[in-house]
């Protein structure tokens, strides 16, 4: 049979695959750091493969899949199930990345520790830490130990003849860059590598019905390192990362096929780990005494709960040239968007100033419904307007001026009423139908409605 070396070359940052080598790579613009491969020996005879699923199945009706749903099971840590989509399901495959010291390790030694508590068959493998410091950390963490199983291997197939022996139902893969497989020629961690270890685990757990975590490591852009194909492979991703206060970690869920995507999960660091935050809200509403101007608080919905957040906003005169707009934690190009439908529908000119805004909290807002928030702080500073403490903004601004209404307007307002909030300018098309217990609401259609209510503040 007729084998030859396959080779590819491929960027070391972002994975893209290129015909030959270059300088520069055009997906991720870094330079230098195309690299040549080796795939591995493949025969030049077509050889079948099966797929991430696992084995071949025989074609069948739709209406003869069989839709029994195996029961969940609970990490022990309400947060992390509920980025999960409400538990581990059995024989998926969980992506986690990170950046280092994120506490991704800690935090999955902590989930494995209370499931294998309760009589559930789990295997750490590691294939970085020793045994030693593993273990010490669990002793920090004071952590039940007596039935978690480890195991220190790198070798994909080792790792898989272990699980044929012990049969667990969870396994962690600690991490997925330093694994490797006999059939690939290049080094662990390789784009190659990590695609091939990456594909044999799922196959795995497919076919066996065994839920595999995987921990992933980040570039210095944050992007899960290695082939963007890991990212198709796995079922749900999940990227931990800290806010503003490095005590407060945030678990996202950026893929998610057995629940919803942009979930968010809230912890607090400490010297025994990774606790959870029950009331995210008062975390990212910490506020001065004194209200101030340019200051306003709005509701966000992050996966299936709502989210209290404050936004600054600060207008100064331009001292030097063009003046400056920036945004943090949103869109710089929709903040320019909701000046120019300030101008135009609201009579605010802002042109000769320069602006700043601020998501507190290291929150990224990628919805809308923060827009009735930020042009009302950005007018609260320009014309130094305190917004008292008890009152919060959401709605969307449309370009003609309007006040759009947004998902989930109902447990938005139910939610800052629990939260000591008394008055709140939502779209008119949020209304309740039924007053609010303590909240009083006054509903807007256009952007000039709120800006009155605003001046009578």
């Amino acid at each position: 049979m007729a084998k030859k070396i396959k080779t590819a070359f491929v960027c070391d940052q972002c994975g893209a695959d290129y015909p030959r080598w270059g300088g520069q790579c055009t997906s991720c613009g870094e330079w230098n750091t195309i690299k040549e491969i080796r795939l591995g020996s493949a025969s030049t005879e077509h050889s079948s493969r099966t797929g991430y699923a696992g084995s071949r199945s025989e074609v069948k009706l739709l209406s003869d899949v069989n839709l029994s749903q195996a029961e969940r099971i609970s990490t022990g840590i309400s947060e992390f199930d509920r980025v999960l989509g409400g538990g581990i399901v059995t024989g998926s495959v969980v992506l986690i990345g990170g950046a280092p010291g994120a506490g991704k390790s800690t935090l999955l030694l902590q989930a494995i520790a209370n499931i294998a508590d309760r009589s559930i068959s789990v295997l750490y493998v590691s294939g970085e830490e020793s045994l030693q410091q593993i273990a010490e950390r669990a002793h920090r963490l004071k952590l039940p130990a007596a039935k978690m199983m480890m195991l220190m291997e790198t070798s994909v197939q080792r790792i898989c003849d272990v699980l044929d022996e012990i049969k667990p139902k969870i396994l962690v893969i600690d991490s997925i860059q330093v694994m490797h497989t006999q059939d690939t020629d290049s080094a662990p961690g390789s784009v190659s590598q990590v695609r091939e270890s990456a594909s044999y685990l799922t196959q795995y757990a497919k076919k066996h019905q065994v839920s595999i975590f995987m921990v992933g490591h980040v570039t210095k852009d944050q992007s899960l390192a290695g082939p963007m194909t890991l990212s198709h492979i796995v079922d749900t991703q999940v990227m931990l990362g800290s806010t503003d206060d490095a005590r407060f970690r945030v678990l996202r869920a950026d893929k998610n096929r057995f629940g919803s995507v942009g979930e968010l999960g809230f912890f607090a660091m400490d010297s025994t780990g990774l606790k959870e935050v029950k009331n995210p809200s008062a975390m990212f509403l910490n506020r001065a005494e004194k209200p101030s101007s340019g200051s306003v608080v709005t509701v966000l919905w992050e996966g299936t709960r709502p989210l209290l957040v404050e936004i600054q906003a600060l207008v100064t005169e331009c001292q030097y040239g063009n003046p400056r707009r920036l945004a943090v934690g949103f869109d710089q190009n929709r903040l320019a968007m909701l000046l120019a439908v300030l101008y135009r529908h609201g009579n605010v000119f802002t042109g000769q100033d320069e602006i700043y805004a601020n998501v507190v909290g290291g929150i990224k807002v990628t919805e809308t419904s923060s827009d009735l928030a930020i042009v009302v702080g950005i007018v609260s500073s320009l014309k130094n307007k305190v917004i008292p403490h008890d009152v919060f903004f959401f709605g969307e601004i449309g370009l003609s001026g309007e006040i759009r209404p947004v998902a989930n307007g109902h447990a938005r307002l139910n939610d800052a009423a629990k939260h000591g909030f008394k008055k709140a300018v939502i779209p008119k098309a949020n209304a309740p139908k039924t007053p609010i217990k303590g909240l009083e609401i006054h509903a807007v259609s256009t952007i000039s409605e709120a800006l009155d209510i605003l001046a009578e503040m």
